[in-house]
């Protein structure tokens, strides 16, 4: 006690002393005939812990799929899309040549596309059709990798083959090699009037890209039978798409592209294109990481009650501290220490539960699919059978300084009540 009342005379201190920080981890465990400090104690540490491994998990499967949906998207859609104000673009090779100059730009691509019907065995559906060179487009495509049957090599000019997707295929009930007719909304004048233009197409291939809106509503053909089909000059298309090294600078690389083109165009990237789409995801992430931060918050405030009880429990031993010479800020800065051990120890063991989840959440779900016998994501609905997963070290930090944050302000008024603690009054019946 001596050597206490030495130190303690120094008066304010700037930071916590060894003093200080020895009796604020002691006081976080109660006297024996006081268990239920404890207790709570204990409870405010799991309600952290299991709060933040919560969160990180959500956080993490929530990131996995919006990066399987993001790639299977963007595996058939482009990262940019340069188009023209007019309608067709003209000279593409030239706008082509111009663009993969770029160095973020690392593959570009021609495309005709318009709408169409296609009909066979009495079933008619609306779809987009795309016209490709299968040479070029696999360099910004991914559909070699989503090809069921057949390969892009089998459209071949003159021959009016077509690749559709595999929903397509199901409602149509069509097969490879089977004939099935594209119908143009372009109509041709005849005498009966305007009828719309139709063409036989043999089916060459079937793709599937995991993605019903693509599966089921698109389908692909040789760029020159789409010229010839729409009426298109041989030099003509809807525009050029370019593959990008980093996704990620399609905005930026949309801003420094017009000075590189010396034709006039309109450019577009995908985080325009499906902007409404990923938002909505974005979104439900930012709600459901809100409702998780929650637990996070009463466990964090039930470190208050711990506190005001401590401090009701420790009064007499408060009151001989200040007789000895301890200051009020002194008071507070021992159950500040005591309030922030359990918030970062349970913010610790949170990152640390969370991150062992997040990185093996497929092999728990696979375990609690085969220990029940059910199947939570079912292939034939999401076209996925394990659960996607990314952690991110920004989300992580951002869950694990939150937590902290919660846990220090959760100190401040029973510390602050502790530092007001009369030694007269705690010490009258003592």
């Amino acid at each position: 006690m001596a050597n206490f009342a030495v130190k303690i005379n120094y008066g304010y201190f700037n930071s916590v002393s060894p003093y200080e920080l020895f009796i604020g981890l002691r006081y976080t465990r109660a006297k024996k005939r006081n268990h239920f400090i404890s207790f709570i104690s204990l409870i405010s540490l799991m309600g952290i812990t299991l709060g933040m491994t919560a969160l990180i998990t959500v956080m993490s499967v929530m990131n996995g799929f919006q990066k399987e949906v993001r790639t299977r998207i963007l595996g058939v859609a482009s990262h940019v899309q340069i188009g023209s104000f007019q309608g067709n673009v003209r000279h593409w090779q030239q706008i082509a040549d111009e663009a993969t100059r770029h160095p973020a730009v690392e593959a570009a691509a021609p495309f005709v596309s318009a709408q169409g019907m296609v009909s066979h065995n009495q079933v008619v559906q609306g779809v987009l059709v795309r016209g490709i060179l299968p040479t070029m487009e696999d360099k910004v495509a991914d559909f070699s990798k989503t090809m069921v049957s057949g390969k892009l090599d089998d459209l071949v000019p003159g021959e009016f083959g077509i690749i559709i997707g595999m929903e397509l295929a199901r409602m149509m009930g069509t097969f490879v090699g089977e004939k099935i007719v594209l119908i143009s909304p372009q109509g041709q004048v005849t005498p009966a009037g305007i009828l719309p233009r139709l063409k036989q197409f043999t089916v060459v291939g079937i793709f599937e890209v995991g993605h019903f809106e693509y599966d089921s509503g698109l389908v692909l053909i040789h760029m020159f039978d789409a010229q010839k089909l729409y009426r298109m000059e041989n030099d003509d298309v809807s525009g050029v798409r370019l593959k990008l090294t980093d996704l990620f600078l399609a905005p930026k690389v949309v801003q420094e592209l017009p000075a590189m083109l010396s034709i006039d165009t309109h450019i577009s990237d995908w985080t325009k294109q499906h902007a409404n789409y990923f938002r909505a995801i974005q979104i439900e992430k930012r709600m459901l990481s809100l409702i998780l931060a929650l637990i996070i918050a009463v466990a964090a405030f039930n470190i208050v009650s711990t506190l005001v009880m401590a401090v009701t429990d420790k009064e007499s031993d408060i009151a001989i501290l200040r007789t000895l010479g301890a200051s009020p800020r002194s008071i507070m800065k021992i159950f500040i220490v005591q309030g922030t051990f359990i918030g970062v120890l349970g913010t610790v063991l949170g990152v640390t539960g969370g991150m062992l989840l997040a990185y093996n959440v497929g092999e728990v779900v696979a375990f609690i699919e085969s220990l029940l016998n059910i199947q939570f994501l079912s292939r034939e609905i999401y076209y996925i059978s394990k659960i996607p997963t990314d952690p991110q070290m920004a989300d992580i930090t951002t869950v694990a300084v939150t937590s902290f944050i919660l846990s220090l302000l959760a100190t401040i008024y029973p510390s602050y009540r502790a530092s007001k603690v009369n030694p007269a009054e705690a010490l009258r019946y003592e």
